[in-house]
């Protein structure tokens, strides 16, 4: 596994979808938000399909099945598979089988997805810390989840149950704005009980695990909008990376990633697959070149903003080196409508 610390976005010659053989796709903040596509999605998608680059749909959110994600995503114009989508339930539920029983109990906190993935795997769900559980499971419930279910799982943790977690991502994008995660209400249980659960989904091996074996895929490219989970992924797998910025991401929390946060390539949405990626030479990229000067990042040039992002990105990563970049970046990022 490569850990050479990144300073700049890389270029392609060749279209991503060309490159890579297979698209590890985040769902939301990259193909859709509060259900309904994203800009350009639909289209980029079908034509990186044509194209003949395999798509799968890798998602922290345990709520929902393999069958009704494919289903929502067919509706929206993106013809999609079962077996084309691949769940933080489902690396869960594999992380649990190897450490319970065959027909175990698990205590389960959480929606659909994650008792279909446990049954998957011959686990039996429950509800009650009173039912003997050998395990609990903490995954996405839906913002209507009851503050009961959480009392619930502090119950059976606070026994010394072994506890999992689906994810730990403290927020999701939904139609109307960021809203609390998965991980927000793991931190209740926390708070609780003192514990610590064991993580399956992005950015830990698990997921990585589970999507590999579930895809086949030999060359994949991850394409996600978040960089504590699908960039963060990416690095402790070893594989590629393409930032999108129609989700959670800022420019300006790009220019600041930590090593393990920054993407190999950055495009504004899903167009970003279909198209060659210039290289940030010297500080410059398309009519863009930028430095640093007087404690802040400085841009000079013209052309797409897109363009001078990558550059801005060079300049602080490189500044940077292994910490986060603390360089004001305001006035430069304002200069392309970020």
């Amino acid at each position: 596994m490569n850990h050479t610390v990144r300073l700049r976005p890389e270029g392609s010659e060749r279209p991503l979808g060309a490159a890579y053989d297979t698209a590890l796709l985040d769902l939301d903040g990259v193909v859709y938000a509060g259900g309904a596509a994203i800009a350009y999605a639909v289209e980029s998608l079908e034509r990186a399909r044509e194209d003949g680059m395999h798509l799968a749909y890798v998602t922290n959110n345990a709520a929902r099945t393999p069958q009704t994600v494919a289903g929502h995503l067919t509706e929206l114009g993106v013809p999609a598979a079962p077996e084309d989508v691949i769940t933080s339930a489902q690396a869960v539920a594999r992380l649990i089988a190897d450490q319970v029983p065959g027909g175990a109990k698990v205590l389960v906190i959480g929606a659909e997805g994650l008792r279909v993935a446990l049954a998957e795997r011959g686990l039996v769900p429950v509800d009650s810390a009173d039912d003997d559980p050998a395990a609990v499971v903490q995954g996405y419930g839906g913002p209507d989840m009851p503050w009961s279910r959480l009392a619930e799982a502090s119950y059976a943790v606070a026994r010394g149950v072994p506890w999992f977690a689906s994810n730990t991502d403290l927020t999701i994008p939904t139609g109307r704005g960021i809203a609390p995660g998965n991980g927000a209400a793991v931190q209740v249980v926390r708070i609780a009980t003192g514990a610590e659960p064991q993580v399956a989904g992005k950015p830990r091996p698990p997921m990585h695990r589970e999507t590999i074996l579930r895809t086949g895929a030999e060359r994949p490219l991850v394409v996600g909008d978040r960089l504590d989970t699908d960039i963060e992924g990416a690095h402790v797998g070893g594989v590629d990376s393409l930032l999108v910025l129609t989700g959670v991401t800022t420019a300006a929390q790009l220019l600041a990633a930590r090593p393990e946060h920054r993407p190999t390539y950055v495009s504004e949405d899903l167009r970003g697959l279909l198209e060659p990626h210039p290289a940030v030479v010297d500080g410059r990229c398309g009519g863009w070149s930028a430095s640093v000067g007087d404690g802040e990042l400085v841009l000079e040039g013209e052309g797409a903003p897109i363009d001078g992002l990558r550059a801005l990105c060079a300049a602080a990563w490189t500044a940077a080196g292994e910490e986060p970049c603390a360089l004001d970046a305001a006035k430069a990022l304002a200069r392309l409508g970020y």
